[in-house]
């Protein structure tokens, strides 16, 4: 194959048809017709001489030939991407730009009401698309740009990934406001006799469980969830207790009838942090973004 004949807009219509696997959705994703990314691939497949996505059902899955030309591809266009954008101008107030970011709910409310009050007033065409955080790093999602950045904890994050640190927390006991086992208060012997809840925030195993286990301790787990918000209410309207982050738990106990207590233990605290993908470390979008979550942090 002659590369000075290939038409390297192919490749474009390529990387969008394995991230979509769908000829609509990759036609919406290049702001192209239908109709133009059919014949887009379907001269794929004559000059590469292999079918590249079949239909299976109703879904289209890539052939082995399209599956070993998708991550070389993929790291080409981004990189073209990077060089081009280096040194270009971004301009907050006229950009429309759309950063997608996976986060907990936890994280949510703790951040996107600030950050959409500040882009209100410095970047009002930003859009930003929540997404659900996976229990690990979404590695995957941030180098196929499915993701522009993750916020988390999180304790392996591989080199080519760019980590940086936003908010420190720490840990209190959230009870309902009179819980009949905590009018003494509390001590790790009344800690371990209560019935808990446990967010558990992606992690395998929380703080409390690796200090526990430590010291041959264990503690009663009757309810597990993902959702720290729902944690609150259930705490509220329960004999379970839970133990939250600081900033979560105090804002629950002004809106819900709970009683805080700091841990008959010192757990330290633990880190959020922001990772991206480090290939753009040179997006001036991108890191215009996470400078603004990082001012808010220091807030």
């Amino acid at each position: 194959m002659n590369i000075l004949t290939f038409d390297l807009n192919l490749l474009r219509v390529l990387d969008a048809l394995l991230r979509e696997r769908n000829v609509s959705r990759a036609a919406e994703r290049l702001s192209l017709s239908q109709p133009a990314v059919s014949n887009a691939l379907n001269r794929l497949r004559d000059l590469l001489d292999d079918p590249l996505l079949v239909r299976v059902g109703r879904a289209m899955q890539p052939t082995p030939r399209a599956l070993t030309l998708e991550g070389p591809i993929r790291d080409a266009l981004q990189r073209i991407e990077q060089s081009l954008g280096e040194g270009a101008p971004f301009d907050p107030a006229s950009s429309r730009q759309r950063f997608r970011i996976a986060v907990t709910d936890y994280v949510e409310l703790i951040l996107m009401p600030r950050l959409l009050k500040l882009l209100a007033e410095r970047a009002p065409g930003l859009r930003i698309d929540i997404q659900h955080l996976s229990p690990s790093l979404p590695g995957e999602a941030l180098e196929k740009g499915e993701l522009d950045l993750v916020l988390g904890r999180f304790e392996q994050v591989p080199v080519r990934f760019q980590r940086q640190q936003w908010v420190s927390e720490t840990l209190q006991l959230v009870a309902h406001r009179e819980h009949p086992q905590l009018a003494a208060g509390l001590d790790l012997d009344g800690f371990l006799k209560l019935r808990h809840l446990w967010v558990h925030g992606g992690q395998t195993r929380g703080m409390v469980e690796q200090w526990l286990g430590e010291r041959g301790l264990s503690r009663e787990i009757v309810y597990t969830t993902p959702n720290y918000l729902q944690a609150a209410h259930i705490v509220a309207s329960s004999e379970l207790v839970a133990v939250l982050p600081v900033r979560l738990a105090r804002y629950f106990a002004q809106l819900l009838p709970l009683q805080l207590h700091e841990l008959p233990f010192d757990l330290g605290p633990f880190h959020l942090d922001i990772v991206s993908l480090g290939l753009r470390q040179r997006d001036a979008a991108l890191q215009w973004l996470i400078e603004r979550i990082l001012e808010l942090g220091r807030d």
